[in-house]
């Protein structure tokens, strides 16, 4: 799958859960996606290549990658969708 397509399937599911974000462009290689839940803030790069990487503030912080990140974005969806 294209770069694009991954991101855009993400920005879909937050939109179906009703999840609000906010985009940023602050890297030359990646779009970020910012997500505001209750208790905790989100991070998540979307990166030319296909990579991806999720910060996380509050609650349990840290930066995730790979399989790993693609597991907490399914948990975010999972815990904060309505």
């Amino acid at each position: 799958m294209s770069d694009l397509h991954n991101l855009l399937k993400f920005l879909f599911a937050l939109e179906k859960h009703k999840i609000a974000y906010r985009l940023e462009h602050n890297r030359a290689d990646a779009v970020m996606v910012l997500v505001s839940v209750p208790g905790e803030r989100w991070e998540v790069e979307f990166f030319e290549g296909g990579s991806v990487e999720v910060e996380r503030f509050g609650g349990s912080s840290g930066v995730e990658s790979g399989p790993e990140a693609s597991r907490l974005l399914e948990q975010l969806l999972v815990m904060h969708g309505s």
